[in-house]
């Protein structure tokens, strides 16, 4: 994904012929330190996600219990 998400943005930041040498400078910091932080917050969000989900497990499933009722 992190791949992905750098070269779109990579393309929209080449595409940008209005930007002046500064603008570009920072945008071009922007873009990799975007990148690398991508690499490491998603699978820590992940993993807080796994523990949220593990923690609140049986809430989880008794909604899910109760929304299959209003779906028929």
């Amino acid at each position: 994904m992190a791949i992905c998400f750098f070269r779109e943005w990579l393309d929209f930041y080449l595409a940008d012929k209005e930007m002046n040498t500064n603008e570009r400078f920072f945008s071009g910091i922007i873009l990799v330190v975007g990148s690398i932080l991508w690499i490491i917050f998603v699978p820590l969000a992940y993993l807080e996600l796994l523990k949220f989900h593990k923690k609140n497990k049986k809430l989880i499933e008794f909604m899910m219990d109760n929304n299959s009722i209003y779906e028929k």
